[in-house]
């Protein structure tokens, strides 16, 4: 029968919404650059930029505006003003201090849970802002360590599983993005539990794992996580 050390949890769009932030702000990104390109163009020479940029900034919010800016420059030719530049740090100020909404039934969960098991997050992004997301979260008490990580690899999932004298197997791993929570968990030998959300950044779809793979698991949303536990425990 099986016995988890740990549940860990990604962060955005797993525990709160995130990705629907960066939606808006890049349709108001596209409206600030509508008069000199089509929005579909722009939006994916944003992309190119916030691909050339993640080996230099890394992710968050913070990487995101210095991506957007760098994009307006050049698809402007450099004539981009100034009021438009301070619109787009504006934009990023505001998705720093936005509230964070919990998704549905994490309220709930995460307390029942943290009465049975150790429950840490492992996160990428800005540290600062990820740490303030917690905080605000009302669910930081819940968790007995939080890491941000630049990258989720199998090498630092397995690096952090090391620091904490956990094995693989006695971790399951809750996200919402396939590339970057639950495949490289499953490759190393733990569990892993999707809850896909509405929202995908292209840089984080993936192909889903083969029907049956042992270990792999698909949810609807949080509310289902405390059975599907209880089942695999039990069998």
């Amino acid at each position: 029968m099986p016995s988890f050390d740990i549940i860990a949890f990604d962060a955005d769009d797993t525990l709160w919404h995130n990705e629907r932030l960066y939606a808006a702000a890049q349709d108001r990104f596209v409206e600030l650059l509508a008069r000199y390109h089509e929005p579909e163009w722009i939006r994916e020479q944003l992309f190119q930029t916030e691909m050339r940029n993640l080996q230099h900034f890394g992710y968050g919010i913070k990487a995101f505006a210095l991506s957007m800016i760098e994009t307006a420059v050049e698809l402007t030719e450099g004539r981009i003003c100034g009021e438009d530049i301070q619109a787009l740090v504006d934009v990023a100020k505001g998705m720093l201090t936005a509230e964070v909404e919990l998704l549905p039934h994490v309220a709930e969960t995460i307390p029942q849970l943290a009465a049975r098991h150790r429950l840490i997050v492992i996160t990428k992004g800005d540290l600062l802002d990820q740490e303030g997301k917690v905080a605000r979260s009302g669910l930081a008490g819940y968790f007995a360590h939080v890491e941000v990580v630049s990258e989720k690899t199998a090498a630092s999932y397995a690096a952090l599983l090391a620091r904490l004298g956990v094995a693989a197997e006695r971790l399951v791993m809750v996200g919402n993005s396939l590339r970057s929570d639950i495949l490289p968990v499953l490759e190393l030998g733990g569990w892993a539990v999707h809850i896909p959300y509405a929202l995908t950044w292209a840089h984080e779809v993936a192909e889903p794992p083969p029907a049956g793979l042992p270990g792999y698991h698909q949810i609807e949303h949080m509310g289902q996580l405390l059975e599907l536990l209880a089942k695999i425990e039990h069998r």
